[in-house]
């Protein structure tokens, strides 16, 4: 890191301190959270410690300290419906509130209703649900190897499916390895997944020879480590190789469910065997959902060998609960609808131009790249074709003085990359000051 960009971190971490104490005072008395925080990821700050909410709204943040903060970070993709939207709010009032019931193991009819907007959008015809979108990934994968009688998973390397064992692997110089980092991994993951290079179509087909692979579980595009984006006709390759290869594909649409209502499935007009969501369906309570063609539901269901009505390692008692259907019945028919949509993805075409325009004012090497209602900047240029090259790509300092920037001055940014997300409440002055005080952070750095 350079002197310069030294001294310009340091003063950002002390005016983040300065105009933060209640936060600090707070995060100094959680001795009895690990970490001090009530979800270790939360510890993830580029100061010494992380601010803590007092309410929010729409696309603002109100943090303890009374600050008002225009939230490009929507909970990591969890509120893309804008904090409390009111008809999910109203939704959720008149289950918990007026009609009682959070949770009875009991369907409710939202369920049903949710599960047919869930078709519309992406395709697939037959539905389940979660609390998180791991365990819908976490079940999918189960069913797979059920389905094929085959006992691995391929993902790409630096690819993120929340906290399923299986994901955790990536390239290597001398070939697969764990992820670095991986806690307690159960068994060594070399044996159970395989692992390529996104875009790489002749990796893919190596991997998939041996026709021992269940499930390809994948993002139609990467947005875990930076946006990364198909090549003209990877998708097609990976849809055509799967199939000769008898393998099922899975498309994870938590995060790219940004590229539209029905994420890049609907979209890019793809054809997976399953499709998992979760976090934004919802408008921010804890929600997951995995849905399968038909033709593989009916091979699931006709199995008599499968407990799925019981403790056969898939679903949960609080999966599908009542407060939960009610809230995404009414997010995805009131909220998240194809205006909203259009809406956000212009927001995130303004965002995306003039970061564009700032980079090439100033002869940067980066690159910015848009995925419907998301965007993001990554410090190289040209762009990442895979995972591994965005993974080389990060500049901790850099990124930590920029995300600082933006916070002292009202615009918060997820903690974990550069990602700029649109909900129905952004407006076009939230993306203006956020252009505003980026300019004005790269302009202070060193040529």
């Amino acid at each position: 890191m350079s002197d310069v960009l030294n001294e310009l971190l340091a003063k950002e971490r002390a005016a983040y301190a300065a105009r933060n104490p209640r936060s600090r005072a707070a995060h100094d008395r959680a001795d009895h959270l690990l970490g001090r925080v009530p979800m270790t990821w939360m510890a993830k700050s580029a100061a010494e410690f992380p601010l803590y909410l007092d309410r929010a709204s729409g696309a603002r943040v109100w943090d303890a300290d009374g600050h008002e903060l225009v939230d490009f970070c929507l909970g990591d993709t969890g509120a893309m419906a804008g904090h409390s939207p009111r008809a999910t709010v109203e939704a959720v009032s008149r289950r918990y509130a007026e009609l009682g019931g959070a949770t009875t193991m009991m369907p409710t009819e939202d369920a049903a209703a949710v599960a047919e907007e869930l078709t519309r959008r992406f395709g697939v015809s037959r539905w389940s649900f979660a609390l998180t979108a791991t365990d819908a990934n976490r079940w999918a994968l189960r069913l797979a190897r059920a389905l094929t009688g085959r006992p691995r998973v391929l993902v790409m390397s630096f690819s993120y499916h929340g906290s399923v064992d299986e994901s955790f692997i990536v390239t290597g110089p001398d070939g697969p390895v764990p992820r670095p980092g991986n806690v307690g991994a159960p068994y060594d993951v070399t044996q159970t997944s395989r692992v390529v290079e996104f875009n790489d179509v002749e990796a893919l087909e190596r991997e998939l020879a041996p026709c021992d692979v269940a499930a390809v579980l994948m993002e139609p595009a990467m947005t875990n480590m930076g946006i990364v984006l198909p090549e003209p006709g990877y998708l097609a390759a990976v849809r055509e190789l799967t199939r000769r290869a008898g393998t099922l594909l899975i498309n994870d649409e938590t995060h790219t469910v940004s590229a539209g209502p029905g994420g890049c499935t609907r979209a890019w007009g793809l054809l997976p065997d399953v499709v998992t969501v979760g976090k934004a369906i919802a408008g921010g309570l804890p929600i997951g959902a995995y849905g399968l063609t038909g033709e593989l539901a009916e091979r699931a269901l006709g199995r008599g060998d499968l407990d799925l009505v019981d403790t056969g390692g898939v679903g949960g008692t609080l999966a599908g609960n009542a407060l939960s259907m009610a809230a995404a019945r009414a997010t995805l028919g009131e909220v998240l609808t194809e205006g909203a949509y259009d809406r956000m993805i212009a927001l995130s075409a303004r965002y995306t131009e003039g970061v564009r325009r700032l980079i090439d004012a100033h002869g940067l090497p980066w690159v910015v790249t848009q995925l419907g209602a998301r965007s993001e900047y990554r410090f190289m240029a040209p762009g990442p074709r895979n995972g591994t090259e965005s993974y080389l790509s990060t500049d901790a300092e850099l990124e930590d003085y920029l995300h600082l920037y933006l916070l002292n001055r009202g615009v918060m940014l997820t903690p974990f990359h550069n990602m700029a997300l649109m909900c129905p409440d952004t407006t076009e002055a939230d993306v203006d000051l956020h252009l505003e005080i980026l300019g004005a952070a790269v302009a202070a750095l060193p040529g």
